[in-house]
């Protein structure tokens, strides 16, 4: 009969987060020295896997637990190196009462919490594994380790397997772009879904089993995962820390990991008009840094040859031509032959989305930017057709946008501002309404019914140049 050993998982929250009680084993039993849960065997078959982790509780630590407080955790299928099996039940307890302390000197040398971000080594690997597949909120898992593995947990030889329970897998992707990730950064203990909410947005958060966070994105074409990958690896690490750093790509699975950008979304904050202007400001300065950096050598990103501003007007115009008011069409059409009558204007790098959701306020004040998948060479006005909606009725806005850009906008720039502006509130209309996303077709009928109303964009040259 296969043995069944229950295991304490005492949470407490910490100051860096929670934590959980460890204690080490000593003496001569087995696996002396290494870290591991209070835990013990059920004794006999009288008793329950939940009297029997109360009990095993009180007599190594000295901590009362109501059997009502304990909460099912997960459970490892184990087979040790040296082939003996056994099943672990792990028990998660929020509440007891008392001070934990060493209660069996003989067999115990030391307890404390420990950060799940910052274990103690070495660590059992049976019991490492439960700690693992806890964090990735699994609640089976296989740990069948091989004759020459170490008792302690080694990465290397990391044998843990989880074992999904009925349904969807949540959002985790796919089994390819899990083990791309993992040999990219070792065990994920956590996946959550940080896409928007889009059919073709693909994008997770994950937190590795020995601490770290990363960001992992999927592309819906080949275009897009150049161009990000492009932008990355030339232009971003310019930005001197206000973008994020590519830690691994893979072509095959259109796929990337980076790293995590400390920030909160400027997308729906909220802040006091003078939090705004200070904040426009520093988005005009990082727009200025980022069309500052020096365009490819080929004038294409990694092979990607940028598309005229305009060369996809009819495509677009046939696209969204159902969705658009009386009047929409013929304005866009005459906003671009303007800005094409003032001749092509000099490409620069572009972010190609800048808008606040891609952008992050630092708890520093630091304005930082995200997501490069539309990142190619373009004219500069293409980064400014989607930032200034916010500037409708907040001349003050635009004001702080263009001090800290360095400068305001000539009347070649304006036309070009509005033909661009145009052109993506049609593309918007289309795109949004496809994929689901209001937000995008709101914003594209706001300012094609400015062009209606015969409004270009004062505000986005302040004493202006002709």
């Amino acid at each position: 009969m296969v043995p069944i050993d229950v295991h304490l998982l005492a949470v407490r929250d910490g100051e860096s987060g929670p934590e959980v009680l460890l204690s080490r084993r000593a003496g001569g039993v087995y696996a002396s020295g290494m870290w591991h849960l209070p835990s013990g065997h059920v004794d006999g078959p009288f008793e329950d896997v939940v009297t029997a982790v109360a009990r095993e509780t009180s007599e190594e630590t000295g901590l009362v637990v109501d059997p009502a407080e304990v909460r099912a955790a997960v459970t490892v299928h184990h087979r040790a190196p040296g082939g003996s099996a056994r099943v672990g039940v792990l028990f998660e307890v929020r509440r007891w009462t008392g001070t934990p302390e060493i209660r069996e000197k003989a067999v115990c040398d030391g307890m404390g919490w420990f950060a799940f971000d910052a274990l103690p080594e070495p660590m059992v690997a049976y019991c490492r594994a439960g700690l693992d597949a806890y964090r990735a909120g699994i609640a089976l898992a296989l740990h069948f380790q091989e004759p020459d593995d170490p008792i302690a947990y080694d990465p290397a030889r990391d044998r843990l397997r989880h074992v999904r329970g009925p349904g969807p897998a949540a959002c985790e992707p796919p089994r390819t772009v899990r083990d791309f990730v993992e040999r990219a950064v070792g065990r994920i203990a956590t996946w959550t879904d940080a896409a928007w909410a889009r059919d073709n947005s693909n994008a997770w958060q994950v937190r590795g089993s020995a601490g770290g966070t990363w960001f992992v994105k999927a592309h819906p074409s080949e275009k897009f995962h150049r161009r990000e990958v492009a932008a990355l690896r030339g232009w971003v690490p310019r930005l001197g820390g206000a973008g994020p750093r590519l830690v691994a790509a893979d072509p095959e699975l259109r796929a990337v990991v980076v790293t995590a950008v400390e920030g909160r979304s400027l997308h729906g904050a909220v802040l006091t008009g003078a939090e705004e202007r200070t904040v426009f400001e520093s988005i005009g300065a990082l727009t200025a840094r980022i069309h500052a950096c020096p365009l490819p050598l080929d004038g294409a990103a990694d092979g990607i040859v940028p598309v005229g501003p305009y060369d996809r007007m009819e495509r677009h115009l046939e696209a969204a031509r159902p969705l658009l008011e009386p009047g929409d069409e013929e304005h866009v059409r005459e906003a671009v032959a303007v800005a094409r009558g003032f001749g092509p204007l000099d490409p620069v790098v572009t972010h190609g989305d800048l808008q606040l959701r891609n952008l992050l306020l630092g708890a520093d004040g630091t304005v930082r930017v995200i997501d490069f998948e539309r990142s190619e060479p373009q004219p500069r006005v293409r980064d400014f057709a989607r930032i200034v909606d916010h500037f409708d009725g907040r001349d003050d806005l635009a004001a702080a946008f263009f001090a800290g850009y360095g400068r305001p906008l000539t009347g070649a720039e304006e036309a070009h501002l509005a033909a661009a502006a145009a052109l993506d509130s049609v593309s918007g209309i289309s795109f949004g309404t496809r994929s689901g996303d209001p937000e995008l077709v709101e914003r594209g009928r706001r300012i094609l019914a400015r062009l209606r109303a015969g409004t270009t964009w004062p505000y986005a040259r302040p004493g202006g140049a002709s």
